[in-house]
């Protein structure tokens, strides 16, 4: 069965993921530090977090995150924190290496674990899981293939603009090569900004 309200649910998504949000900031800053072909991984880290995310909500413990609001809260911490350490490893990083052409001081399974980490302690994406996508449902008839229809369509918007942030952050950094430690700086400011963002917010 088709999902009800299928095309609010799509222009729901279109806003959500126009909006700038930790993952987006750490395929933007992989991307300028790493390049976007390295940085595919980290979006296909985001959307895996993000189907673990909505089948543990649909199927397991939907009611179990709405009756314990403390589980939001760890993983809003959490995620701070390594977002935080992101920000750390970027200000870190050495000038030599981002000016060489060999830039494999991260391994495929480092940006795949980047992007599932931040994807996966989203407090936003389990709320979003939680309290809207499930209202997509009807629990009455065929929940297997609603929630496929939905789940599918999220992580094809979600690579999508994944991948549309990540090539905007590649023209940037074609401008901004000539000047290394300015990547590293813009980057490690921005995701701190996040990181204060997200600590802040309710």
């Amino acid at each position: 069965m088709f999902p009800e309200n299928y095309f609010i649910y799509v222009q729901l998504l279109l806003f959500l993921f126009i909006t700038p949000g930790p993952p987006r900031v750490v395929i933007v800053s992989n991307t300028i530090n790493y390049g976007l072909k390295k940085s595919v991984w980290t979006a296909f880290g985001d959307i895996s977090a993000n189907a673990v995310q909505a089948t543990l909500v649909t199927f397991v413990i939907g009611t179990l995150l709405i009756e314990k609001p403390e589980i939001y809260v760890f993983l809003k911490w959490a995620g701070i924190l390594y977002i935080l350490y992101l920000a750390y490893e970027t200000v870190t990083l050495k000038i030599k290496d981002l000016g060489s052409e060999k830039k494999e001081l991260k391994s495929n399974l480092a940006m795949y674990r980047d992007g599932f980490l931040v994807a996966g302690l989203s407090p936003k994406a389990l709320v979003f899981f939680s309290t809207v996508f499930i209202q997509f449902i009807n629990f009455d008839n065929n929940v297997i293939s609603q929630f496929l229809i939905l789940t599918i369509t999220w992580l094809v918007l979600d690579f999508l603009s994944l991948m549309i942030y990540g090539l905007a952050a590649g023209r940037i950094s074609e401008w901004l090569k000539g000047n290394p430690r300015t990547l590293n700086t813009i980057s490690a400011c921005v995701l701190v900004i996040i990181a204060v963002t997200v600590a802040f917010r309710t």
